[in-house]
């Protein structure tokens, strides 16, 4: 098992309109591919403007199989041109838990 930590570094001001347009255009789709929505956060302390999704996948190999099938779905290529301009910059981290982890 593998977890996937996306973090997002909004745009200020457009926080609003890149949650709701995860949530009517992108959510779904991801739901539908991707499986294991493990959640999806935003900061209140610290640096602002960042949104942290998690994804839980059986393996890299398991994420790489459904992200390229999502990635080749029309409607997902949609809500990506939707976003455009809302992301300020990303960071992508695979995190494997450890023996003392409950999520194994």
């Amino acid at each position: 098992m593998i977890l996937e930590e996306r973090d997002y570094h909004i745009v200020p001001g457009r926080m609003g309109d890149f949650l709701k347009t995860y949530e009517t255009l992108g959510l779904d789709i991801q739901k539908h591919f991707l499986g294991a929505f493990v959640g999806h956060f935003v900061t209140e302390i610290g640096e602002l403007n960042h949104v942290v999704a998690l994804w839980r996948y059986d393996s890299m190999a398991d994420r790489e199989a459904r992200r390229a099938k999502m990635l080749a779905h029309g409607p997902w290529q949609d809500y990506l041109a939707a976003i455009k301009g809302m992301i300020q910059s990303q960071q992508t981290r695979i995190l494997t838990p450890t023996a003392l982890s409950p999520m194994r």
